[in-house]
């Protein structure tokens, strides 16, 4: 207990999913928790699994406006910001020829745009923070993967994994003692992957998915949750420009 005792993070897409699991472990180590998502809702079921050291906010990750919003609530309630979790996305399952320009745009505005904003706006409240700070992105394997019918998620989530980069060499040049880092996950079992089961039923699609993932099986939320913990914490200190692969072997075949 404790790992990031006396921090205050925000977590986006934090309604659900791993965004929910990253919200509960973070607070449970101690950290203050603003907790967003564009489902509002989503967002105050969270804060109240955690308690008082959570905070809920409404949160479109692509409005440049409601980014600067939700940064100045965070410090109102808690007094600044020493983690950033971007964990907001989408996916989408077509080839390049079969996706459409809207949806392209759109998985790039939520996936990866919305990473850039929270970086940027970000930084100068962790500058004023007391402590090392930490940006966590949550990317993806398809982020170093390609796949033939993931296009624009491929893209966007290949973006997300340089730009943690750039952002990274950044915080070096300026010496302010933030880092940057991305997760990659794979099939984490999460209400992403229902539409998927909707059509084989979900023990046949966890099994299936299971056959694709060499160690045997797919994640759960506190596989993530772990790595990220890790990443936000102090004990990566000298942890920068890196990516975190948690995808059960994928990536060495």
């Amino acid at each position: 207990m404790g790992r990031v005792n006396g921090k205050i993070a925000l977590v986006t897409g934090a309604g659900s999913g791993l965004g929910r699991a990253i919200s509960i472990m973070l607070a449970k180590e101690g950290a203050k928790v603003a907790v967003t998502d564009i489902n509002e809702e989503a967002a105050i079921e969270t804060a109240k699994l955690i308690g008082e050291n959570a905070i809920p906010l409404q949160h479109d990750v692509t409005s440049e406006t409601r980014w600067q919003e939700v940064l100045a609530e965070t410090k109102t309630a808690f007094g600044g910001l020493n983690i950033l979790v971007n964990n907001a996305g989408i996916g989408d399952g077509s080839d390049v020829e079969s996706t459409d320009f809207d949806t392209w745009k759109r998985v790039h505005s939520v996936d990866l745009d919305s990473v850039f904003l929270g970086c940027k706006y970000a930084i100068s409240y962790m500058e004023d923070t007391d402590g090392l700070g930490s940006i966590v992105n949550i990317s993806s394997i398809a982020g170093i993967i390609a796949g033939h019918n993931m296009a624009a998620y491929n893209s966007a989530k290949s973006g997300v994994r340089h730009l943690s980069k750039s952002v990274a060499l950044h915080c070096a040049r300026k010496k302010n003692g933030i880092r940057s880092n991305s997760v990659h996950p794979t099939f984490v079992n999460t209400p992403i992957l229902q539409s998927m089961f909707a059509r084989t039923g979900t023990d046949e699609g966890i099994a299936k998915l299971s056959r694709q993932v060499p160690i045997g099986h797919i994640g759960e939320p506190d596989d993530i949750a772990y790595g990220v913990l890790y990443l936000a914490s102090d004990e990566s200190r000298f942890m920068t420009g890196a990516e975190l692969v948690l995808d059960g072997g994928i990536s060495a075949m």
